[in-house]
């Protein structure tokens, strides 16, 4: 075995010692760069990417940034809020009051690897809250550059508020849905001598009231930035996030037997016994970096993070139909019955803990110039659970009239997770000329993975080193667009879910590789900008989602994903228009089963469209009319495609209003979602090889009105 020594007090002892080093050593001719004091006056960029210090548009990579003043306007509270701007997001299960799945390029994100905060891997295993976020960045594509294991969709990562060189005074009232009300508290400023520390304090709490029944609950959030500017030449920051929700989530509906029933009321919710519990989720995260400049091209940072959360999940689980033994895949019986499970897995602990050092630079050799960049990454995750409850309770329906009583015995075994990961990453944007650019990256990891079971039962350990690599090309047209070609891996690595359908519950699956060739064009000026690309992912499958009884999970096949995706966006006087489309051609090639070879992935739609658009009224200044509409094509629920969901549309609107009132500029919005209150299946994901349907969210009216002082 390849075993390898994670001791994260050494990195943050290494931490320490570069800080003392850094504080001691002040110079006049190095200087850091301007970090996050006004989000408005910053070129776009995405730290996602690897290349943060680069812009978008200057970088052969597809990403989309949603900065805070988009999520105030359009009321997102959620991930899965997100897909409403980007026409390679959809959904992927997402239950409200359950934690978000996205899915791009057509692939589900692990929500154990695919994200990352202020840059550090963390667990979405959990509701995160947006109240505190400067913005989300969302990379489409492999990730094997930027992340030790992911699914290769992309990768999101959250950036939080930071102090503001102004003193920020903003307070938020909001009412939506049932009688829904949000309060929230934003602060920021500087003080003491010459300014050099900074806060941003975030403040939040929602009783959420949706207009699904029996959805009722509660979210808080309370959230510190600081930095203190110790020179000209060294900036340190710190920041500490708390959040606690509680809220039942909406069960899904299913195909009753072999045929698509009409679609229904989207204030249904089949979680509804009297036994019913809510989920609970509460996290404790933070991080701590320090910045320092080396001279006019050379920096160095380092930035230590813990993710901490507790987690009750609990749900009146419908799964599957024993009367008539349909599936695998598994839907309700024909006559609109099925089984009802009493699942509780309660004290879910979760413990993330992440170290890291990056050098940055720039260097000319032989007329070349390079902006180098190296980082070493370690983390370690330590997952506790308990014995869970997985227990029948009777038969349900889809009417939700049919009353059972609970059986809350913990039975069955849970699976504790171990892991230990060192990753060295390396980046070179090499620039030949004004024209031709190349982009080089490379990451090694090291992974060390074990997985137990609450009754102390489980396989060997799992260890193995990956090596990933990701080359761009691009050439700019004088006065022109970027031109641009680029190849990656991605790798990833899935555990078998520990439920008693599968007989290796639990189990970590090895380490298998995808690959991505994408070529794109973008370009712009200041009034517009767009991008076209294509591009082709294989990545390799498994069985897990089509297990049938006593299936054992492993590897099968691979899928295909290739398509072509363009944005464009339009700034001119008064009106601002936003849009993308994706057309995804899926298939799946390659597996034991025939029959699914050269069909397309369940839940992935062939057509997405997005749409966005602002005008100011001149007639009315401060008034503001925004309107969106969202369309997703035909998809898939079977893995034969014998039954696909129609496709849908939906349209937003908004009214937003600043003015002064008594002195104090204020902001009034008020939108409505759905506004047509079209009734639609939304996404039809496959899980623990069951077929689920959600609908859309009923027509549901906000009023908020922000008030800076």
């Amino acid at each position: 075995m390849n075993r390898f020594s994670f001791r994260p007090h050494a990195l943050a002892g290494a931490v320490a010692v570069l800080f003392a080093s850094a504080t001691g050593a002040q110079t006049t001719a190095p200087t850091l760069p301007t970090v996050r004091v006004d989000a408005s006056k910053q070129a776009p960029q995405a730290d996602v990417t690897g290349f943060g210090d680069q812009p978008l548009k200057e970088l052969p990579i597809s990403a989309t940034v949603v900065d805070a003043q988009l999520l105030q306007a359009s009321g997102a509270r959620r991930l899965a809020d997100l897909t409403q701007f980007d026409a390679s997001v959809t959904d992927s299960y997402n239950s409200p009051g359950y934690w978000d799945y996205l899915s791009i390029r057509g692939f589900t994100l692990d929500n154990r690897f695919n994200y990352r905060r202020e840059g550090l891997p963390i667990s979405a295993e959990t509701s995160i809250p947006l109240d505190n976020k400067e913005r989300v960045e969302i990379l489409r594509g492999t990730s094997g550059i930027q992340a030790g294991t992911s699914a290769p969709g992309g990768l999101v990562n959250y950036v939080v508020k930071r102090p503001t060189e102004k003193d920020l005074r903003s307070a938020t009232v909001e009412v939506s849905g049932r009688g829904g009300v949000l309060g929230a508290i934003d602060l920021g400023g500087r003080f003491g001598v010459d300014r050099v520390f900074g806060y941003r304090f975030n403040v939040a709490h929602e009783t959420l009231r949706p207009r699904i029944d029996d959805l009722k609950g509660e979210r808080s959030l309370v959230a510190l930035a600081t930095d203190w500017r110790v020179g000209r030449d060294t900036l340190v920051e710190a920041e500490l996030e708390w959040s606690h929700k509680s809220q039942p989530s909406q069960a899904g509906y299913s195909l009753l037997g072999n045929r698509l029933a009409p679609v229904p009321s989207p204030h249904l919710n089949l979680n509804n016994q009297p036994w019913s519990q809510p989920s609970v989720f509460g996290a404790l995260t933070g991080t701590l970096r320090i910045e320092q400049a080396l001279n006019a091209d050379w920096r160095w940072s380092a930035q230590l993070g813990q993710q901490r959360l507790k987690t009750d999940d609990r749900l009146a689980y419908a799964f599957g139909c024993s009367a008539e033994s349909i599936g695998p895949p598994y839907r309700y019986c024909s006559d609109g019955t099925y089984d009802m499970y009493d699942f509780r897995s309660e004290n879910e602990r979760r413990r993330l803990t992440a170290a890291q050092l990056k050098l940055k630079g720039k260097l000319t050799t032989g007329g070349v110039a390079h902006d180098l960049s190296v980082g070493l990454l370690s983390s370690r995750v330590r997952n506790r659970f308990e014995g869970q409850t997985y227990n029948g309770v009777g038969i349900g329906n889809v009417d939700g009239t049919a009353i059972t009583q609970a059986n809350p015995e913990a039975l069955y075994a849970n699976t504790n997770r171990d892991e230990r990961a060192l990753e060295l990453s390396l980046q070179d944007t090499i620039r030949w000329t004004s024209q031709w650019t190349t982009w080089l990256g490379m990451r090694h990891t090291r992974l060390h993975r074990k997985s137990i079971g609450t009754d102390g039962s489980g396989p060997p350990p799992y260890d193995s080193s990956i090596t990933t690599p990701w080359l761009g090309l691009g050439y700019q047209i004088v006065q022109g667009p970027l031109l641009y070609a680029s190849y990656g891996q991605g790798v990833e690595s899935v555990q078998v879910p520990n439920r008693p359908e599968y007989g290796n519950g639990g189990d970590v699956l090895p380490v298998r590789k995808s690959r991505q060739q994408e070529i794109g064009a973008k370009g712009g000026d200041n009034a517009w900008n767009w991008q076209l690309a294509w591009f082709r992912i294989v990545r390799p499958m498994t069985n897990i989602d089509a297990c049938g009884t006593s299936c054992t999970g492993s590897y099968d096949g691979e899928a295909v994903h290739q398509g072509l995706e363009g944005t464009l966006g339009w700034r001119g006087g008064p009106l601002q228009l936003d849009g993308g489309a994706t057309v995804l051609d899926a298939k799946r090639r390659g597996s034991a089963d025939a029959s699914l070879n050269g069909t397309r992935p369940v839940n992935v739609p062939k057509l997405v469209l997005r749409g966005r658009a602002s005008h100011n009224v001149a007639s009315i200044p401060g008034l503001t009319l925004d309107g969106t509409v969202v369309h997703e094509g035909r998809r898939s629920v079977l893995p034969d495609a014998s039954i696909e969901l129609a496709s849908w549309t939906r349209f937003d609107a908004a009214l937003r209003y600043a003015t002064k009132v008594g002195g104090v500029a204020t902001r009034w919005t008020l939108g409505v979602e759905n506004l047509l209150d079209r009734s639609y299946y939304k996404e039809s994901p496959t899980q623990f090889g069951h077929v689920y349907l959600f609908t859309g969210t009923p027509r549901t009216a906000r009023l908020a009105v922000q008030a800076d002082f």
